[in-house]
């Protein structure tokens, strides 16, 4: 496993070691033990998510807040995604920063979103499956988000405006500059 450090704390990049042969491949996703050594955090995942997605679907920016907040392991057991992190830690020397990385199917990579960061992605594909470990329980009370264009993010979504799909949820979560006011 190769882990590379993001510009944003404690946001890794994970890629698997694959061991492919006529028959199909093997990797390990996680190993807690590997995990620590490679980037010094203890992380215990509570719970599995998977979501299945069309070609231009942007979901985004979430996060939970408080004692509920999440850290996330995510990858694509199918298609291709732009995976988003911003992070919103007030006291981070990164705070209001994004990091993307392209993660899917055949590129194996996985993206560990550290708690206290929002959370989205697009999905570049026809379709795509999303996976992801939490390490907290998802608590509705506890969930809140920004805009996915927010400018104060300035995000390429790689995916046309007249292509994009949002869910109705996500098209009423607020701007971020319009919450300091």
């Amino acid at each position: 496993m190769e882990v590379e450090k993001t510009n944003i704390k404690d946001c890794f990049v994970i890629a698997p070691t694959v061991f492919q042969d006529s028959r199909g491949y093997f990797m390990e996703t996680f190993n807690e033990n590997t995990f620590k050594k490679a980037t010094g955090l203890q992380i215990r995942f509570v719970q599995d998510n998977e979501s299945q997605s069309n070609y231009g679907v942007i979901r985004g920016l979430h996060a939970q807040k408080g004692t509920m907040a999440q850290a996330k392991l995510v990858r694509v057991l199918k298609g291709e995604v732009l995976d988003v992190v911003v992070d919103f830690r007030p006291d981070s020397q990164t705070y209001l920063q994004h990091y993307s990385i392209s993660l899917s199917a055949e590129n194996k990579k996985q993206l560990f979103v550290p708690r206290g960061c929002l959370h989205g992605f697009s999905v570049l594909s026809g379709d795509a499956i999303f996976f992801y470990k939490c390490d907290n329980f998802y608590d509705r009370q506890a969930e809140y988000g920004y805009r996915f264009d927010d400018p104060a993010f300035g995000i390429d979504w790689q995916i046309a405006p007249s292509k994009r799909i949002i869910s109705e949820k996500d098209m009423q979560l607020p701007f971020f500059e319009s919450e300091k006011k």
